[in-house]
């Protein structure tokens, strides 16, 4: 695999992103991570240091990404949909030193973070006290005199529903050393190296489509890059300009589904060798019709920020119809309640081996993780007597809607503010588009009173649009005033689950 910085070099006219009509060279890209690189070591930036962006799809994540990898920096990037709060903590646990958002989402930060990072960059039109990228990047474009591996640091939620950095240590390498390892990945799913056209239509802010993108961008790819996902855009892309792959989780294959078949039909696929998906289970009816209309092309994986877990091909899913593939049995094992590996047809915690690293600033967390030389996200599953692993549950308690992460405890925090609640329970309720919908039980505090449960909803909807994301409110609210709670303060998933089918 070259990796971009040396195709900058080699092959600088080549198209490196497509976004919007305006296309970026591979020698225009390397320049400017380049001007980056230099601006960070002028500002004082080094090994270990963090840079964090706040940013829309678009050309400047690359450049950013590049100018970290090859600058011995932490990039941190962070989730646009998330609140002012939300984002203002990320940035202050991460002790960045410099903060580059796009101007469309600076009010969730000016104002908020200035004592915490002296360098503050807005893509677009500048603040007082913030500088304009376009001034930021105005320095020498050479490749830097001293070049060293970077990292980013993804963030992911806790059982508490604080995000946590996954950190791992900076190593000795160079920039393109990483890239040695990724090149027979893709091979071994049907990507070939360059000059294939992969479609970008989730956030890049998210590990997997911002990771995907940028290893086949350094295998010569060329990116188109979408704003987000709309369905007959996505499909109408695909078509026009001969994509190649795409990453995307399966509400989004329920979007193409759903379209009409006027618009389906008038669209070219043929093109497409690999579509990856994850983020969430898709359900077999979903990746069945899709699997018939795009052919044997869908690569599911299971995978989180801590790590990349199994790989699993459409010839094997539609042998082993629920599985997420067949992992290394040196790499992967399941781990029994009784703290012993798991056999054949038992469910376990999934535990896999990754690079080291920790949760920054929870050690506890971090120790909680490990088994031996092994770690976890918490997923359970089982493994069939072929060596199939088979998820059963996405983690204890978490809801994945839409590919997104929501903990039940950050939305019951928030709802919890609200003087009309007494008690609240958040659960993940089976949904045929978003995977699973966010859905609260609720215990109306004695005394309080409203016009209608319909203008009680709106209001705790409100409240909640106040305080975090909106992809993670409640899509639904069932009122009771039998909430259970066990003698030791405990809420019984299992029974808001049993009054939430039972409405």
């Amino acid at each position: 695999m070259p990796g971009a910085w040396l195709l900058g070099q080699r092959d600088p006219s080549r198209p490196a992103i497509v976004m919007e009509g305006e296309t970026t060279t591979f020698g225009e890209l390397v320049s400017k991570a380049n001007q980056l690189s230099n601006k960070f070591a002028d500002l004082g930036l080094t090994r270990g240091d963090v840079v964090a962006g706040l940013l829309l799809n678009g050309t400047e994540f690359y450049e950013i990404t590049l100018a970290c990898t090859q600058s011995g920096l932490y990039f941190v990037p962070i989730n646009t949909h998330l609140a002012g709060p939300e984002v203002e903590y990320i940035v202050r646990d991460c002790d960045a030193s410099v903060l580059i958002v796009h101007a469309e989402l600076a009010d969730k930060v000016v104002g908020r973070i200035e004592d915490a990072v002296p360098h503050r960059v807005v893509i677009g039109s500048a603040p007082a006290d913030w500088s304009s990228y376009e001034a930021f990047t105005l320095f020498a474009d050479e490749t830097p005199a001293t070049r060293s591996l970077g990292s980013a640091m993804m963030y992911t939620s806790g059982t508490t529903g604080r995000p946590k950095g996954v950190r791992r240590p900076m190593i000795d390498a160079t920039p393109e050393s990483p890239l040695q390892a990724t090149g027979p990945f893709f091979g071994n799913v049907g990507i070939p190296h360059g000059p294939g056209r992969h479609l970008v239509c989730s956030p890049v802010y998210h590990a997997a489509p911002g990771g995907v993108s940028l290893s086949l961008l350094h295998a010569g790819h060329t990116l188109y890059v979408l704003p987000g996902f709309d369905a007959e855009t996505v499909l109408r892309t695909i078509s026009d300009k001969a994509i190649t792959s795409s990453h995307m989780v399966p509400t989004h294959f329920q979007r193409l589904l759903d379209l009409p078949a006027g618009v389906r039909d008038s669209c070219d696929i043929s093109s497409v060798d690999v579509l990856f998906h994850a983020g969430a289970p898709c359900p077999p009816a979903t990746k069945r019709a899709m699997i018939d209309w795009f052919g044997p092309v869908l690569v599911e994986y299971l995978g989180s920020t801590e790590g990349l877990v199994c790989v699993c091909s459409t010839a094997e899913w539609l042998e082993h119809p629920g599985t997420v593939g067949r992992p290394d049995p040196s790499a992967v094992m399941l781990r029994g309640l009784d703290g012993e590996q798991a056999p054949p047809g038992e469910e376990g915690t999934i535990y896999f081996k990754t690079s080291p690293f920790e949760y920054l600033g929870d050690p506890e967390k971090t120790a909680a993780a490990q088994w031996g030389e092994f770690t976890t996200s918490g997923d359970v599953g089982r493994f069939d007597d072929d060596g199939y692993l088979y998820i059963l549950d996405r983690r204890v308690d978490l809801i994945l809607t839409g590919g997104v992460n929501v903990y039940p405890a950050e939305v019951e925090g928030a709802l919890l503010e609200h003087p009309g609640v007494a008690d609240v329970g958040v659960i993940g309720v089976a949904d045929p588009e978003w995977g699973q919908r966010v859905v609260a039980v609720v215990q109306l505090a004695s005394g309080f009173i409203s016009d209608s449960d319909e203008d009680l909803r709106a209001k705790l909807d409100q409240h909640v649009r106040e305080q975090i994301a909106g992809f993670k409110r409640p899509r639904e609210y069932i009122f009771t005033q039998d909430f259970p709670r066990s003698a030791a303060g405990k809420v019984s998933r299992q029974k808001l689950r049993e009054l939430a089918n039972g409405q």
